[in-house]
């Protein structure tokens, strides 16, 4: 590998293809990831768990789901390492494969009918290879577009591997409402498949786009200087135990909700409310239709006002709308139900956007892999994991919305006293420019051959 002196042209080049490449990889990863929480809540209590009552099969349904959230921190520590030690781009196409073919087997795997119990133990394992790769892909991608980026830009440049989300939604419940009507009565057997067997196409599509992206100038900049830590991931610990706890916390108040807004919804929405399947499918896709816009224009705003303040006020409103949220799904009005779904992703597009920038501006370039996607992921061990089963849960107990809310509630102040507690690792101190701008000429990795 050679190297040349950057400039804005070339840099600005490879800035271009490190937010594309970011960006597809991401959609690509959270395609993957959300298609399995609609078929959790729709399909596979019905193809793996069909022996168990209603309830009891969604609760083993979500479980599986859930599995795939505990994997996620394990991923972030695997990754994290080598992303810290041999670089960002090497390991995000690791993440890729590993995230494809696991959801590509998924759609190859027999149900309980063939299989027994032996079928939801396969699932269970391919969650988990589903949940270490997602666990490793965000702190690559998001690095990857930041550190391109310029300083006065980062909440912008981070919110793009953001926008994989609304994208990956979009992707995942579009496939599974059209193959709904396409494959009729076959779809509990074979329609639901295609979804999961298309993702191998789209892994082709990631690959193509990130091995032609350079590596992050933060990183090659770090290893010019021969300042790659040996063991990241324990020195992130040690360094900065309070900015992980701080980052996986802050997530409370996004994450939790998000999965009720998206998955749990559509069990809420069908078994207790007694709404069409289709209509929230089609609710969703456009309220992820929506983030396109909404996750960049706030990853922007939090550059012109603040991380911290545009991240307060998407806590805030989401406690604000929660008990709003369930009574306008209450009244089964489409119109209304329509808007519950919509407001309920901007509010949390308020936090997302920023989101990535709050949390990897919390350390320095030489540990960032590993910090910033640990605190991120342990989200979702205590967020985004049990936030659907604890919802099902107190809906099978109460018969009520109510307890739900209020454990949202819960969710925002815990997250708000965590944005408080953050620690402020120099957005603009010389500190942190010195971390994230290591001594040596900058340089741009040029692809021999």
């Amino acid at each position: 590998m050679s190297t040349i002196p950057a400039d804005e042209t070339l840099a600005r080049s490879q800035r271009r293809r490190a937010v594309i490449a970011s960006t597809v990889g991401t959609s690509i990863e959270w395609y993957d990831f959300f298609l399995y929480g609609t078929a959790a809540a729709l399909i596979f209590p019905k193809v793996f768990f069909p022996g168990d009552s209603a309830f009891v099969g969604v609760l083993a349904s979500f479980t599986t789901q859930f599995v795939g959230f505990a994997a996620r921190p394990i991923g972030a520590a695997i990754f994290g390492h080598l992303g810290d030690r041999i670089g960002r781009k090497a390991t995000l196409v690791t993440t890729l494969l590993l995230m494809g073919i696991g959801t590509f087997l998924i759609g190859c795997l027999p149900g309980y009918t063939t299989l027994g119990p032996v079928a939801a133990l396969l699932l269970t394992i391919l969650r988990v290879a589903q949940g270490i790769g997602v666990g490793g892909e965000w702190g690559g991608s998001v690095l990857l577009s930041m550190e391109w980026g310029k300083r006065s830009q980062r909440g912008f440049m981070a919110s793009w591997p953001q926008f994989g989300v609304p994208i990956g939604l979009l992707l995942s419940t579009g496939m599974v409402k059209l193959m709904v009507p396409v494959s009729g009565d076959g779809f509990l057997t074979w329609g639901w498949r295609v979804p999961f067997l298309l993702s191998i196409v789209l892994v082709g599509i990631g690959l193509y786009v990130r091995l032609r992206v350079a590596e992050s100038p933060a990183f090659a900049a770090l290893r010019s200087a021969e300042r790659v830590v040996r063991l990241p991931v324990w020195e992130a610990i040690r360094r900065h135990p309070r900015a992980i706890l701080c980052a996986a916390f802050v997530r409370l108040s996004e994450q939790a909700p998000f999965y009720l807004f998206i998955t749990f919804v559509l069990t809420y929405g069908t078994k207790k409310l007694k709404l069409a399947q289709g209509d929230l499918l089609s609710y969703t896709m456009v309220a992820a239709a929506i983030g396109l816009v909404s996750v960049p224009l706030f990853g922007w705003l939090s550059d012109r006002i603040g991380r911290r303040l545009m991240y307060g006020i998407g806590i805030v409103c989401t406690a604000l709308f929660i008990f709003p949220y369930f009574g306008l799904l209450d009244t089964k009005t489409p119109g209304l139900v329509l808007l519950a779904i919509v407001l309920s992703m901007v509010f949390h597009d308020m936090q997302y956007g920023p989101q990535a920038a709050l949390i990897a501006e919390s350390f320095g370039a030489n540990v960032r892999y590993s910090g910033a996607g640990m605190g991120y992921h342990l989200a979702s061990v205590i967020a985004g994991g049990p936030a659907p089963l604890i919802a099902a849960a107190i809906l099978q107990r109460t018969g009520s919305s109510t307890w739900i809310a209020w454990y949202v509630i819960g969710c925002t102040v815990l997250a708000m006293i965590a944005l408080l507690a953050m620690p402020r690792r120099g957005e603009h101190t010389a500190t942190a420019a010195q971390a994230d701008h290591p001594p040596g000429p900058v340089v741009v990795p040029v692809q021999g051959g």
